[in-house]
């Protein structure tokens, strides 16, 4: 049994740290909204009144926060974890967050006494609560030893990505490739329904065929082929616009940064921030397919 303090119970925080609770740790659990927290107590974890709560006597502390600013304030702002971890403590930081935010994070750690390793986080709402999620991880080699069992019980794939902030480089750029594919994905739907194909004929034609991806095989933006998909709900998320476009954000900053060529990422980024001025940020990203329908 280890004791792990869990911070950020939102749509994929509560399924995260449920599994880990289940697994007979013993969980500690904060969050902003008490509505969370009572959730995370009904799964078996203990609910915390504030972050020092959570984490003193941890011997791991798990944080699920939206962006980078949130992250440096819970980690380094008063009354924060390093204020009151116990020095050791491993932390391991599964939000999505900027590259060079991630290597900050860690270099402050490192100086505290802390090992901090940036493990984002992909597979959707679906997967965090089967404890089925990708881990890429970012951090020395003893910090990732001592991370893995614990992203285990979260996940099926734990991948070391490298150093501090490199498990962050890989899920911008995966998410890049995610966005990519999917609005390519959609475009192709629609072109062969508007040349008379319907969407099962096309698909299982094209998922045994060179354009098969896994915004076709797995997340299916026409309703039909793959009932799981958020297509076959009205595109009620799953991953959120809102979601894509920080994600193609950070990417995009990120290769400005590095003077990396990324115009198709620049192509659909234009397109998920249109789709969020225009009221749809809630919206599952596989949505793409109702504006070209015309239908939004």
């Amino acid at each position: 049994m280890t004791k792990i303090a869990f911070i950020g119970l939102g749509n994929m925080g509560s399924g995260m740290c449920a599994n880990l609770a289940k697994a007979g740790n013993e969980v500690r659990a904060f969050d902003l909204s008490a509505d969370a927290i009572r959730k995370a107590e009904e799964a078996g974890a203990k609910g915390a009144p504030s972050v020092g709560a959570a984490v003193e006597g941890a011997e791991v502390v798990v944080t699920m926060l939206p962006a980078g600013k949130h992250v440096h304030q819970v980690y380094f702002g008063e009354d924060g974890v390093t204020s009151n971890a116990a020095p050791g403590t491993l932390f391991i930081d599964c939000s999505t967050i900027a590259v060079e935010e991630a290597r900050e994070a860690a270099s402050k750690a490192s100086e505290a006494g802390f090992t901090y390793m940036d493990a984002p986080v992909s597979g959707g709402t679906a997967a965090a609560d089967a404890g089925a999620l990708t881990f890429m991880v970012g951090g020395p080699d003893d910090g990732f030893a001592r991370a893995k069992p614990v992203l285990d019980i979260m996940g099926k794939n734990v991948f070391h990505a490298g150093a501090a902030g490199n498990g962050q480089v890989a899920k911008i750029a995966n998410n890049m490739l995610l966005g990519i594919s999917m609005i390519g994905t959609c475009e192709a739907f629609n072109l062969a329904e508007k040349l008379g194909l319907d969407a099962q004929t096309f698909y299982d034609i094209s998922s045994t065929a060179s354009g098969q991806c896994w915004s076709m095989t797995s997340y299916c933006p026409a309703p039909g082929p793959v009932p799981t998909a958020p297509s076959n709900r009205d595109y009620q998320p799953g991953f959120a616009v809102a979601m894509m476009l920080k994600d193609l954000r950070l990417a995009l900053g990120a290769a400005e940064g590095a003077g990396a060529e990324t115009p198709l990422g620049g192509h659909a980024r234009d397109i998920y921030a249109k789709l969020d001025e225009d009221g749809h940020a809630g919206l599952d990203f596989s949505g793409v397919m109702k504006r070209l329908k015309g239908e939004i």
